[in-house]
Parts: structure tokens; sequence; C-alpha cells
């Protein structure tokens, strides 16, 4: 199941619904992104530093890497031969219900709260999740409902509350969570923030990592996402998430995810998986 070359990503369907797979070798410099589902994986080889929304991060050979749902982050390679990973991401609604189940119904937010774990039982457990993930066989249901909950509750720790985003902010940025491929002003932001123009793009990047513009692209991308992994064809999701036309989406997308949407929408064929150049 490795990525052949020196850039080569594969992204696998799993037997359990709201999971993806993906197994990457590359040297890319991803720029600052982030997913809308949670991340959890493995350096196989290489080394990788990147700045996320819990600190600076470096990670080898061995680590267990972790992302949660609208994290800030970048990545790049530590030294010249790039890095070897395979990832889950699960969508958040998988996360949900299994730390419901660990916490016998009792309420509360979920984050990883460690970016980087390195005890070799996590890395091990990630691995063998991930095998039972992309199976194919009959039977692998129980051992994937097994392994997600052995593995959540060996990760899991307490992690402060989150800071609280200001009413004006959270109205900016709801407005373009609700409609990504709407066009829309920094004045109707600031309109419904209450603010002024200077005043809310200071204050959106400080709290959310991204300015405005950089936030409704991150958005637009991660709706084109999932619009070709539903089947819609290029210039299709392009237009419906608001590019100006299918190659800027392409620019967008590969800089974000460290492959093209062509490579992607092969990848998410029915029963097929695929590998290529980045």
């Amino acid at each position: 199941m490795r990525a052949k070359g020196r850039n080569g990503f594969r992204v696998f369907r799993c037997g359990m619904a709201g999971v993806q797979a993906v197994v990457a070798r590359s040297d890319h410099h991803f720029a600052r992104h982030t997913h809308d589902q949670y991340g959890i994986g493995v350096i196989e080889s290489g080394a990788q530093k990147s700045a996320s929304g819990r600190g600076p991060v470096e990670a080898g050979a061995g680590d267990v890497i972790t992302v949660n749902p609208g994290e800030v982050h970048d990545g790049a390679p530590i030294g010249d031969e790039g890095r070897f990973w395979q990832m889950l991401y699960f969508d958040p609604h998988v996360i949900a219900g299994a730390v419901a189940d660990i916490r016998q119904g009792r309420p509360g937010e979920f984050e990883f709260a460690d970016p980087v774990l390195r005890q070799p039982p996590h890395a091990a457990t990630m691995r063998q999740l991930f095998t039972a993930m992309t199976a194919e066989q009959a039977g692998a249901e129980l051992r994937r409902q097994e392994l997600l909950l052995t593995l959540l509750a060996e990760v899991m720790r307490e992690v402060p509350e989150p800071k609280p985003v200001p009413r004006g902010i959270r109205a900016a940025r709801e407005r373009i969570d609700d409609d990504p491929a709407r066009a829309v002003s920094l004045a109707d932001l600031a309109d419904l923030a209450g603010v002024s123009q200077f005043q809310l793009l200071r204050a959106f990047d400080k709290v959310i990592g991204f300015t405005p513009h950089a936030y409704l692209i991150q958005r637009r991308v991660q709706l084109a996402r999932k619009l070709i992994a539903g089947g819609a064809g290029l210039a299709e999701a392009a237009l419906a998430s608001g590019f100006a036309d299918q190659s800027h989406m392409t620019r967008i997308f590969t800089r974000s995810f460290g492959l093209s949407p062509h490579l992607y929408a092969v990848s998410m064929r029915p029963a097929q998986a695929s590998s290529g150049p980045c």
C-alpha cells in the first residue's frame, strides 16, 4: 500500500462510512490550510515540521500525528528525502459518536490535545486501524469499531476549554460557512460584525488564523473536495464552489492537499485505488 515514487498519493475509500484513508510519500511544502475532518496518522519514514494551532510541531518516523477540524496548519519535510506517512480522516460525526460511547453519554467537546504522540503502542494501534479500515474482507466491521474506540481511548485526555469566538467574528465566519460559493465583501462582513473593515480584518485573522479572504478560499476548496468525492466533474465542482474557473480551483486544491483534483477524482471512483505524482 505504499505510495510510489518521490511524490505520490493514494486515497482509499474505507469500509466505515465517513472515513477516508491516505497513503503519501512527498517532499511537498503544504501552505497553511485546514481540514473539516479529524485526522490521525503515522509517519513511517522521514520527518516533517509544521506550524499548527497547538504550536510548532516536529514529527519523525514512528510518531503519530493528529489534526482537528478547522485547525490551521502547514507542513514541510525535514531534510531532502521528504516523508512517507499514512493517515485516516474522520468526519466529525464519526468521532463524536465514538467519543460519546467512550464517555458513556457524558457531554463535552473533543479534540486531539497532542499534535504529536511518540508512544509506540499508539502507532501500533493506528497501523492496525488503518489496515482494518482499508480491508475488503467480510467481517472487518467489528474489528474497525473495536480499534477506533481503542485508539481514541488511548489518546484522549482533558484539554482546556477553547476561548469563545467573539460574537461579531462568529457572525462573519458563519456568513462564509453558510454559502462559501457566494461572493461577499469585506464591508458586508464588517457590517455583520458591527465593526470597521480594518477592525474585522485584524480580529478575524487573530481569532480564526486566516484573513476573511483566505478563510473563504479554504471553505471553497473544502466544498470542491466534497463535490468531487461525490462524483461531480471538475469544471462543475469549480463553478459550484465559487472558483473563477477550473484552473484556479486546481492551483488551490493542489497547494492545500498535495495532489491535483484529477488524481483525487480518480482515487474516489468506486472500488478503485490509484497512485500518481502530485
